[in-house]
């Protein structure tokens, strides 16, 4: 049968793209080798962040930091937690994918598809799940086929199973925790991890690994070449993720890939072969479902309707969610530096916003980026309580070319995370220990 666009894989990227080609009228097919919605729905953001927010439940039953509160923790049912992920998981899958699939219009293959035809006639060869084989043209193909463990969430699991009662010890390669984060960022949280029990190795290796079916043990090498033996009951690998492009023979349709297997593409998200497109993680950028939404929806209207669109990535902003969270938008001030721009900074401790004051949890900075000459703010990076809301507001102010001037006298919410915003804008001008509501 013949498509419009046929889309490989049905995740962020894939959906996004589906319903941009539907809304266009255009008829569109989609194959999927496993479960239906890609990684977020299934074992990337939605159960972590459900798993992490029930940790972090337990772990502030057992803060004592309000006077007159007495709370305790008690021990985890993990099957219990777990059967409760995997319920939400399975409704969100069939009210956000599968149940939006069939509203629109479109067909799900179940089986695993390769390009053949050569470059100038690609063709999708779809082996189905439940025997047999289907070839699949179409006018347009997507490839948005994301990405596979690796893993690229350590802070957050290691986190999660401290707060679930776990000891844990985070080995990290380089020499600071959030190596690619600014370094106050990472001086802040490696401060938390400190506090809630959590050890850390930085500038480590991990040389060897022994175990077998109840415990195992690390050789670690750090980096002045003192070996340390660390043994505990499992291990989690979290060193990244890598795009999934084996098995599709991409050579043989033209399409070019990098050296980790990413899908070359340009800016409007067109490969090498001028039918075929790539979006997501499989392209190698920023791994967020947004981003491959993005993607998705203007490969989807580029390939269908020539419309030129790109992704603006000026003022991306992204959040990795520990307690507090870390959260960022635009340039570091090394990047900016890079640049050949001449940079001011202000950090600001959280000890000198009142809504961390009153809720007494001031772990944690805001961080403002921005150009010496002109005050354009740049670059907004935090770790708060609520960072991940706050860096919404942060990216609007970048994309809209705000000067620090611009975002001191914006007006803030007394009491909200956001007001640091505004606070560490007031101080490039003002003394960040005298800051206060009153300030104007």
């Amino acid at each position: 049968m013949w498509y419009d666009l046929a889309i490989v894989g049905s995740g962020g990227a894939a959906f996004a793209a589906a319903i941009t080609a539907r809304d266009a009228g255009a008829s569109v097919v989609m194959v999927e080798r496993g479960t239906a919605g890609g990684t977020c729905v299934n074992t990337g953001c939605v159960p972590s962040k459900a798993l992490l927010a029930a940790a972090a439940a337990r772990h502030d039953a057992g803060d004592q930091r309000f006077p007159g509160i007495a709370t305790q923790a008690a021990p985890v049912e993990m099957a219990a937690l777990t059967a409760g992920k995997d319920e939400l998981v399975a409704g969100m899958r069939a009210s956000k994918y599968t149940g939006l699939a069939a509203d629109y219009g479109w067909e799900i293959i179940a089986g695993t598809a390769r390009f053949a035809g050569g470059p100038d006639a690609p063709v999708l060869e779809v082996r189905r799940n439940d025997g047999g084989a289907t070839p699949v043209e179409a006018g347009q193909y997507l490839v948005a086929t994301g990405a596979a463990p690796w893993n690229a969430v350590g802070l957050e699991l290691a986190q999660l199973f401290a707060r679930l009662g776990v000891t844990v010890t985070v080995a990290e390669a380089l020499d600071r925790l959030a190596p690619f984060d600014e370094p106050e960022v990472s001086a802040a949280i490696e401060d938390v991890f400190g506090g809630e029990g959590i050890s850390v190795v930085t500038a480590a290796a991990i040389t060897s690994v022994r175990g077998d079916a109840t415990a195992r043990s690390a050789t670690i090498t750090t980096a002045g070449g003192r070996e340390r033996a660390l043994a505990y009951g499992q291990i989690l690998v979290a060193a990244g993720r890598r795009p999934v492009t084996a098995g599709l023979n991409l050579d043989g349709a033209g399409v070019k890939t990098g050296r980790r297997g990413e899908i070359i593409t340009d800016e409007c998200q067109r490969t090498a072969n001028p039918r075929i497109w790539a979006a997501g993680d499989v392209t190698g950028g920023p791994q967020f479902v947004y981003v491959a939404a993005a993607q998705g929806s203007r490969a989807a209207a580029n390939a269908l309707a020539g419309a030129g669109r790109t992704v603006d990535y000026a003022a991306l902003p992204r959040v990795t969610f520990t307690s507090p969270a870390i959260a960022s938008a635009g340039l570091t001030e090394a990047e900016l530096i890079r640049q050949g721009v001449a940079c001011d900074c202000r950090v600001l401790p959280l000890s000198a916003v009142p809504r961390a004051i009153v809720a007494r949890d001031t772990r944690g900075v805001v961080k403002l980026v921005a150009e010496a000459r002109t005050g354009r703010v740049r670059g907004v990076h935090a770790v708060a309580d609520g960072a991940g809301e706050m860096i919404t507001a942060a990216s609007y102010a970048i994309r809209a070319q705000m000067t620090v001037a611009d975002l001191a006298e914006a007006w803030a919410p007394y009491l909200t995370m956001s007001e640091g915003l505004r606070l560490v804008a007031q101080a490039f001008s003002r003394d960040v220990s005298r800051l206060s509501c009153c300030a104007a």
